[in-house]
């Protein structure tokens, strides 16, 4: 706070201030305003959506005859070094021009001369940033698409190779009815193919024009938005000019997708954290993605899955700032607005690291097979196949068989058995009419393989899943 309270005071110098917003002022900001008011340290990553931007526009300008070809040219050329120049990391960024859109027409000037000061001709910054972020956010979703893909790849492959292998399946973390492993993971591919749509559909309604608005109104200049459009890769302009300064809802939007694939993310990495803890001890953790403790030796901590799991309060935390930002501005552009691309920057950010360490530590994955198949045997956990073949063989109600073996289960409970190991004299004494048959159903395998039921754990239904799921990929 020192720096900012000494600053309140100092005038800083004016020129650039001034450059920037034309004759209507006299004086230049102060160093806090200057500071408050610059984005250029967060938004210089849209550098390249700008300039790709502003080549669209000085096209359209020269074809529509509104600047001169000669003017187009030495734009383009002057663009195209401004781009190699901040890729190489020559450009110097001063916050007396605020963002990358007066950096980039400053250095425009300063190459071309007048042809750079008509590139703006027809536009406004309102436009232009708008146009920039959406350009930025379309490029976020397809980049996040390809490491879904992957993630998706990883997942997949240890799917297919644990298609048949026991494991519990639970209902309020208690043991309810033997899975397949390569079934319990094929339940996170359906989460993540859900979330790619959902960004895919996010895409869609991201993917117009605001490039040609203006400030708020439109131009007198006879601009074709639909030029600019297509080249830009729009599908086409936006309709309302007030709506396409103003909205961000396509940025929230975003954020709520991304919510949503990092609380899937969540929910997978903390079944790795439960599953690599001793009392479940359902798989073992390799060097890749696990820490140490300072001050017990024998410790390995799933970090690498707490993190991913913790990720989604910031992604979420993004999400609702956007909300509060934008939910009382009223149109057309507010300087509020301008905090509307940090937040979503650094979610991406956490995003694609959540994405890359979970494909990481599936592809490393190590299951304890035999510990999960014993576990899967737990609990009881086939007492429902027993109720069903109450239900198929003798033909009582469901809830008649739901009350039987509930009875069986409490009796083996007192006698400390398995299921499987209640004498069947026992069970004839609860329902005379059981048979030895019924010991063909109570086993991990015997279950497992009965649910052939669309969408149920049956080992050839997991393998036709994954092999629908690759076609998908493909």
């Amino acid at each position: 706070m020192t720096h900012q309270k000494n600053a309140i005071n100092k005038q800083t110098d004016t020129s650039k201030g001034q450059s920037i917003w034309g004759g209507r002022f006299g004086a230049g900001p102060s160093a806090v305003m200057r500071e408050i008011n610059a984005s250029i340290h967060f938004d210089q990553r849209m550098y390249r959506e700008d300039i790709a931007g502003s080549k669209a526009h000085a096209s359209m300008l020269a074809k529509q005859g509104i600047i001169s070809a000669e003017d187009y040219t030495a734009i383009h050329t002057g663009l195209d070094q401004i781009q190699t120049e901040i890729a190489a990391g020559k450009m110097h960024f001063d916050p007396a021009l605020e963002d990358i859109h007066m950096h980039i027409e400053a250095r425009l000037r300063e190459l071309v001369g007048d042809a750079g000061a008509r590139l703006h001709t027809g536009r406004s910054r309102n436009d232009q940033v708008a146009t920039d972020f959406r350009l930025w956010t379309r490029g976020a979703i397809d980049q996040l698409d390809k490491l879904y893909i992957g993630l998706a790849t990883a997942l997949l492959d240890q799917a297919e190779k644990y298609a048949a292998a026991p494991m519990p399946g639970f209902t309020h973390l208690q043991t309810a009815q033997p899975v397949t492993l390569g079934h319990h993971l094929m339940a996170y591919f359906e989460m993540f193919a859900r979330d790619r749509a959902r960004l895919q559909d996010c895409r869609k309604r991201l993917n117009t024009s605001p490039l040609g608005a203006a400030a708020l109104a439109g131009t007198s200049f006879p601009l074709d938005r639909h030029a600019t459009a297509d080249a830009l890769g729009f599908e086409e302009p936006m309709a309302n000019s007030l709506d396409a300064v103003s909205a961000r809802d396509f940025a929230i939007e975003f954020l709520s997708v991304l919510s949503i694939g990092a609380m899937h993310l969540s929910r997978l990495a903390d079944e790795i954290v439960l599953w690599a803890t001793s009392a479940f001890n359902f798989l073992e953790l390799s060097d890749s993605f696990s820490t140490g403790s300072s001050i017990m030796p024998q410790k390995r901590n799933p970090d690498a899955a707490e993190l991913v799991r913790a990720k989604v309060g910031r992604i979420v935390g993004a999400q609702n700032g956007l909300l509060i930002v934008m939910k009382g501005l009223p149109l057309a552009y507010s300087k509020d607005m301008q905090e509307d691309k940090e937040p979503v920057f650094q979610a991406v950010d956490d995003f694609e690291l959540c994405l890359v360490a979970m494909t990481g530590m599936l592809a490393d994955f190590k299951p304890n097979l035999e510990k999960m198949k014993s576990a899967a045997g737990e609990g009881y956990s086939t007492a429902t196949d027993l109720a069903d073949w109450l239900v198929r063989v003798l033909n009582l109600p469901f809830r008649d068989a739901h009350h039987v073996t509930g009875a069986i289960v409490k009796t083996a409970e007192e006698q400390g058995l398995a299921l499987t190991d209640v004498p069947l004299t026992a069970m004839q004494a609860i329902e005379p009419r059981i048979t030895a048959d019924v010991f063909d159903v109570l086993s991990v395998e015997a279950s497992i393989a009965s649910r052939v039921s669309y969408g149920g754990t049956a080992p050839d239904n997991v393998q036709r899943a994954i092999k629908d799921a690759r076609k998908v990929l493909s």
